[in-house]
């Protein structure tokens, strides 16, 4: 059994968690320390110390392709560790973030993204052809990096969980999803992990890992995870919520308008009376349905929805400028402000260019409204468009495919997490070149940061809302015989009111790994199986050895270990279809 312990909490200057309401809650005191380290099947929080959040001295540039030159960083701060025992399969704290709010540095708002990806060409071919008129975009797959020629690997948090449920869809209707539908990090986040949420702190950072029993290189996959702290719903902001309904002729077709109104209807019932709602629809021109109306008059808000008719041509632009006036006319600085477009993102009317649109949404995200996306349907599919308009409107991006799906996002996830804690959220990995020879991130290529740019405040990144969890899998190969420190993972972010920054980190070592992959988590094993789903579904040539023949007996050992999680039963049945087209 792999070794497992908390490490000592010290003090950190926070941020206010948003709408936490009441008293300035403590921060958590250092945690006794106990000889030895008992054994656990869960990982290991990291060792927190407090990072400064002033910017600085960045790092030289990223380097984009192997053929560049190495270039340095300060090394990260480590602390002395303290253990304790904590319960048998629980993920590890490795640090947390105090969420009383203490004097700290308020960040500019960010005005710009950062380009530096990686992009690994690939010889393989699809796996299936998307219909001629949905839009993919195949960011690549993120290579081995030689941690003597870098040790850093920075990137934007990401919850969204869209391209799971698309290729859910893909394989309920009978073939397998075109690869570059598939993004490893939101099969991943589709998922509940086994991260405690973090009591009295903002967030909590965790971290466990174990031999990969998918390749013969002599990899370990090392997990990652991000757990942001609950708002309770009696705490909760009131909610201004402005949806934008695509009503054009392609929602017409499978249902996909009947489920938006379904799935709105659902929403409805969760409204307070503090809370306002406005609708804008658009088709090839755009109107409001409803002027913002309070959550308390559900009767006119589901009148309005009953309006809503598929018609002609799909003008999205004139859609989120209607939508975003009626944000603007209700903005609360004091609530909690997004605006929700469901649509199938076939822009076909008016300005039909991604970028345009994507500069649109990003001036109102920066100023503290909110977008979601929600994809309906397939067929006529724009992925790339919806993913990239929520990236931008600091939100995130959900797809719906069954009235179920509809109910977990609109029920749970929507309304659960719709105060947003943190913005700009932002991780940065410091390998040990000592103990580390080399290492590759798991999906996450479209949200690639410059090391530099960590923290650059005008960098933007991902979006945390209250209750939400992030996760990341790392291969990772160490050098023989060299036991010591993994990496140190640091977490960056924004205070979505203040603009406060904090940033906080923790280690991670050799001792903290699982001596067998059968020792770890069942939910680290969902995780890495999880993962391997989405690596041979996108052909990555770093799938390893095994197909979906021998994933599937991993499917239906974590479905076997984890019996009441419906998700986690229906990702064994979708991993046995996958493979019987896979012959």
């Amino acid at each position: 059994m792999n070794k497992k312990h908390i490490i000592s909490i010290f003090p950190l200057f926070a941020m206010l968690l948003t709408g936490c309401g009441g008293a300035a809650m403590p921060a958590p005191s250092a945690a006794p320390s106990a000889p030895g380290r008992p054994a656990s099947t869960a990982p290991r929080a990291l060792n927190p110390t407090s990072a400064p959040a002033a910017t600085s001295a960045p790092a030289a540039t990223k380097s984009q392709a192997p053929s560049q030159s190495p270039r340095t960083t300060a090394t990260a701060k480590t602390v002395n560790p303290a253990v304790v025992p904590t319960p048998a399969s629980a993920p590890a704290l490795l640090a947390t973030a105090p969420a009383q709010a203490e004097a700290g540095r308020v960040a500019p708002i960010p005005t710009a993204a950062s380009s530096a990806g990686k992009d690994v060409t690939r010889e393989l071919p699809p796996t299936a052809t998307p219909p001629s008129d949905s839009t993919f975009k195949d960011y690549g797959v993120n290579p081995f990096v030689e941690t003597s020629r870098d040790h850093l690997s920075t990137f934007g948090l990401d919850v969204d969980t869209a391209s799971y449920a698309i290729t859910r869809r893909y394989l309920t209707d009978g073939t397998l999803p075109p690869m570059e539908a598939v993004r490893a990090e939101e099969f991943i986040n589709y998922f509940k992990q086994d991260y405690a949420k973090p009591a009295n702190v903002a967030f909590g950072i965790y971290a466990d890992g174990a031999p990969s029993p998918f390749h013969n290189d002599g990899s370990v996959l090392v997990r990652f995870g991000v757990q942001g702290y609950d708002v309770p719903d009696s705490q909760r902001k009131p909610a201004m919520l402005t949806f934008i309904i695509d009503v054009s002729g392609s929602m017409a077709d499978d249902n996909k308008l009947e489920m938006v109104k379904n799935s709105l209807r659902l929403l409805v019932e969760r409204l307070r009376r503090s809370d306002q709602v406005a609708i804008a629809a658009f088709t090839t021109d755009a109107w409001v349905v409803l002027d913002p109306t309070s959550g308390a008059d559900k009767r006119a808000i589901l009148n309005a929805i009953d309006t809503l008719r598929p018609m002609n041509s799909t003008n999205v632009d004139a859609g989120l400028r209607a939508g975003y006036k009626l944000a603007s006319k209700m903005f609360n600085k004091d609530a909690i402000n997004r605006v929700i477009l469901c649509s199938d993102g076939v822009a076909n009317t008016g300005s039909t260019d991604t970028n345009t649109l994507i500069d649109f949404v990003r001036g109102y995200g920066e100023g503290g409204i909110m977008l979601t996306t929600v994809g309906v349907g397939m067929g006529t599919y724009n992925d790339v468009l919806l993913e990239q308009l929520a990236d931008k409107g600091n939100g995130f991006y959900a797809y719906v495919d069954t009235q179920d799906e509809a109910a977990k996002l609109f029920l749970d996830r929507l309304t659960g997490t719709l105060q947003t804690i943190a913005i700009d959220a932002k991780v940065q990995v410091d390998f040990n070149a000592d103990v580390v020879s080399r290492y590759r991130l798991i999906g996450y290529e479209n949200r690639a940061i410059a090391d530099q740019d960590f923290r650059n405040n005008n960098v933007a990144a991902g979006e945390m809302g209250a209750g939400h969890s992030a996760t990341a899998l790392y291969a990772v190969q160490l050098k023989p015989n060299t036991p010591g420190r993994i990496a140190t993972v640091q977490l960056r972010w924004q205070d979505p009111t203040s603009r406060q920054v904090k940033e906080i980190n923790g280690n991670f070592n050799t001792f903290d790994l699982a001596a067998r992959y059968e020792d770890a988590s069942p939910r680290y094993q969902m995780s890495a199986t999880v993962a391997q789903f989405a690596e041979i579904l996108r052909q990555s040539p770093y799938a390893g050895n095994g197909g979906l023949g021998q994933l599937r007996r991993y499917a239906d050992h974590v479905a076997q270990a984890l019996p009441d999680d419906a998700d986690v039963a229906e990702f064994a049945q979708l991993v046995a279809r996958a493979s019987e087209f896979d012959r």
